[in-house]
């Protein structure tokens, strides 16, 4: 039998938060599951700080708050059923994070075409996805992740939860 692999993209927001109990709705007592929380680093813009010390410091509370908010949908999932062996979560650090030396990370230019080569990589057959709740203007002017993923995403299956 092969292993239902899920990816689950997941941004700390309420609605990552949905897609995550969506997820442990359907997988709980799932045998055979593989659900990977996954976390694409997006750094905050330099030119808002004072200093490159102000800018690291965001960055390492950023990803510091992320990675308990990753582990905290993990626990989520274990407490809905779903064993926690077959639960992960994943950083995916930006080439740009003073913190990473990594040859593998996002290219910071598209988290959704991020999301979309992981998927490939790690032959995902799901991508879960919580819908940002941007209006239609916003989403016209600045794109949407869930928008990006569910026009480009090719050989699986996407849910967006909303």
């Amino acid at each position: 039998m092969e292993t239902m692999k899920m990816l689950i993209a997941f941004d700390g927001s309420d609605n990552s938060l949905k897609a995550v109990e969506y997820v442990g709705n359907i997988a709980r007592n799932c045998s055979g599951c593989k659900i990977v929380l996954l976390y694409v680093e997006r750094l905050p813009d330099k030119d808002r700080f004072s200093d490159d010390s102000a800018w690291e410091k965001q960055c390492a509370e950023n990803e510091q708050n992320i990675k308990l908010k990753l582990s905290e949908a993990a626990k989520k999932l274990v407490s809905m059923g779903v064993h926690h062996e077959e639960v992960q979560t994943e950083y995916f650090a930006s080439c740009k994070s003073p913190f990473h030396e990594t040859d593998i990370c996002s290219t910071g230019r598209s988290i959704g075409m991020d999301i979309l080569r992981i998927r490939e990589e790690g032959g995902y057959g799901t991508i879960v996805i919580g819908r940002r709740g941007v209006s239609k203007a916003e989403e016209f002017l600045f794109g949407s992740v869930s928008t990006k993923v569910v026009q480009s995403a090719v050989g699986c299956t996407v849910w967006v939860v909303n």
